[in-house]
């Protein structure tokens, strides 16, 4: 190529790029998709979309359209026919032989968008070369019925094109395949393939010689003419449809997904069978374009709390990448996504309106999940919040059971502890707040309700339940002795008045003590574990429990007579309570079983001690 120069100085020229066709074609035909089977899927798009050619171009051609795959084991072939356009000898050489042009893409830009037209980028028939050794395309146009053409490639560089005896009306490509892909030339390999790629296609198509086409029913969401069907025919039709392509669960209820707004996505979607919890993720959506299979694994359409729910959705407005195996995040993208999200809503009121059956099995099977699915919209919590349950000392039970004394209380720990304890001896149930969206979930239940929240074992839940007092410092200082083993000793009213004494971890001083162990250093990010520490600053160092004593126990009474009497069991007294104290406390350790086992084992040690002691004669 002749350089030319732009100045005197010779600092700029203009030249062309070369392309390295050899290089080009390794990419393209042996890169460009995920897996070689996505090929059958291109070569069946080309015979479906130069059926729709037929149809716009020929008029007077009111015949049924016709796509069969054959398959020869014994040979490794694998032969697609269509009763489509065909090919001229100058199209084979313009469309078939030239990269990145395809003749679809021409029909959609003049207007023939609406169509179902598929293809875009003319790189279709190059994965045929992904599977085979050798393709020979025979055809013959609608446009010259007397002529045929056989095109033969084995690298898609260099090919021929001979003349053949015209054959019917349409297009066939014949894959001799290679070794490594001659499976594919099992009839129920191909079956399974392209039912599951093909499954929306509106053309028929068959496996061999089987009279039954592969996509035999339209999706429910498609009007079929003088069709109507009962509600509850349309409920059951929808629900095998959707078991179809339910890989995992069986579908319990189905919600219709329609063209809105910016989306022009129509499908279904339903609700699977299948426990979850709060952070399971079982979604799956599988997105046709224009009725072809793009992806199976479209989760991310869906909402992030979905994630008890299928769908099947097409569109035609929705934009694949090249290789057709992935959308592009554009504003249809986002349109289709907010669509999908509005109809899962709507979705879930309709069923618990019209499917009561349903929507008992869908609260059985996914309340947790429903529990933080009701936070990200104010529609789902109006819908859930007097139907899911909270886990509680109490089993699952729904927020309204909650409410005690104008509030309703909640447990932040993991471990049981002195509240439950505490709440159980007064009849009271206590919410597990370390479960999955429980505390967002009854902060904005009490807010709407009016009521108080008590989150227990924090500075503001232990002054909501325990009303404290004085004693003499002499006294504390004798009581501290006697009964505490570390905690900062409290006395104080509270209920229920047969309970003597209760063990409250400060969870505030655990999280800092957590926090500032050198050991989470090497667990969390420096910048997390700064954010931390300017939060915990602020706790002051003090004793990692609090021993509230309660002065409207009688044995607690008995024993602070005791004591101011001088009496000799005092102590004794005081041993048999520090050593309930301990039993009760215990309750709430099991995460530190070896040290809550020591502590018992010396607490009964104490007990017999102290009964022999009181027991002895004077």
């Amino acid at each position: 190529m002749q350089a030319t120069p732009l100045d005197t100085q010779g600092a700029s020229e203009i030249r062309r790029a070369g392309v390295d066709l050899n290089g080009l074609m390794t990419v393209l035909g042996k890169h460009l998709y995920s897996t070689p089977v996505v090929a059958l899927r291109e070569l069946v798009q080309n015979a479906h979309d130069s059926l729709l050619r037929r149809r716009l171009e020929q008029a007077d051609w009111q015949e049924a359209g016709r796509i069969e795959v054959h398959g020869d084991p014994v040979n490794g072939i694998v032969r697609i026919v269509d009763t489509g356009a065909g090919l001229t000898q100058q199209e084979i050489h313009d469309y078939l032989a030239t990269v990145g042009v395809g003749y679809t893409r021409g029909l959609r830009q003049a207007g023939e968008d609406d169509d179902g037209l598929i293809g875009m980028f003319g790189l279709g028939f190059l994965s045929a070369f992904v599977l085979a050794r050798r393709v020979t395309v025979r055809t013959t146009s609608y446009q010259q019925p007397g002529l045929g053409h056989c095109y033969v490639s084995s690298n898609a560089e260099q090919y021929t094109v001979s003349p053949m005896p015209p054959r019917a009306v349409g297009t066939e490509v014949v894959l001799e395949l290679h070794g490594s892909y001659t499976h594919l030339a099992q009839e129920q390999t191909l079956r399974d393939i392209l039912g599951r790629y093909c499954a929306l296609l509106g053309e028929p198509i068959h496996i061999g010689h089987d009279a039954r086409a592969i996509n035999p029913e339209p999706p429910p969401w498609r009007p079929q003419a003088g069709v109507a069907l009962h509600p509850l025919q349309a409920q059951r039709r929808a629900l095998e449809f959707a078991a179809h392509f339910e890989r995992s669960f069986e579908p319990i209820a189905c919600m219709p997904l329609r063209a809105e707004g910016g989306s022009d996505a129509v499908g279904l979607l339903w609700v699977q069978d299948g426990a979850t919890y709060g952070t399971s993720d079982n979604r799956n959506l599988s997105v046709f374009v224009r009725g072809m299979l793009l992806d199976d694994d479209a989760r991310d359409l869906l909402p992030p709390w979905a994630g008890f729910i299928g769908g099947v959705i097409e569109s035609s407005r929705l934009t694949p990448t090249a290789s057709r195996e992935d959308l592009q995040r554009d504003d249809i993208y986002s349109a289709v996504q907010h669509a999908l999200g509005e109809a899962l809503i709507d979705g879930l009121v309709d069923i618990a309106r019209q499917q009561p059956e349903a929507w008992r099995r869908i609260l059985a099977r996914h309340n947790e999940a429903l529990l933080g699915a009701s936070l990200c919209d104010d529609r789902l919590f109006q819908l859930l919040l007097e139907h899911v349950r909270v886990p509680s000392s109490q089993g699952d039970i729904r927020a309204s059971e909650l409410p005690s004394r104008g509030a309703v209380h909640v447990i932040l720990d993991s471990g049981g502890g002195f509240e439950e304890m505490l709440f159980r001896a007064m009849g009271v149930p206590v919410a597990h707040g370390n479960r999955y969206a429980v505390v967002p979930f009854l902060r904005r239940w009490t807010e709407g309700k009016g009521m108080r929240l008590v989150e227990l074992g924090t500075e503001q839940g232990n002054r909501a339940l325990f009303q404290t007092d004085t004693l003499p410092e002499a006294e504390l200082a004798w009581l501290q002795t006697h009964l505490g083993d570390g905690e900062q000793l409290l006395p104080a009213h509270f209920s229920p008045a047969e309970l003597p004494v209760v063990v409250v971890p400060d969870r505030e001083a655990e999280l800092k003590r957590r926090l500032e162990d050198d050991e989470n250093d090497k667990r969390v990010s420096m910048a997390a574990l700064r954010l931390a520490r300017q939060f915990t600053a602020r706790i002051v160092a003090r004793a990692p429990s609090r021993l509230y004593l309660n002065l409207d126990n009688p044995a607690v009474q008995a024993l602070l007579a005791a004591m101011r009497a001088g009496n000799p069991q005092a102590e004794a007294a005081a041993r048999l309570l520090r050593s309930l104290k301990v039993i009760v406390s215990a309750q709430g350790r099991a995460q530190d079983g070896g040290a809550a086992s020591s502590d018992l084992n010396r607490a009964f040690g104490d007990i017999a001690e102290a009964l022999q002691q009181m027991l002895q004669p004077r």
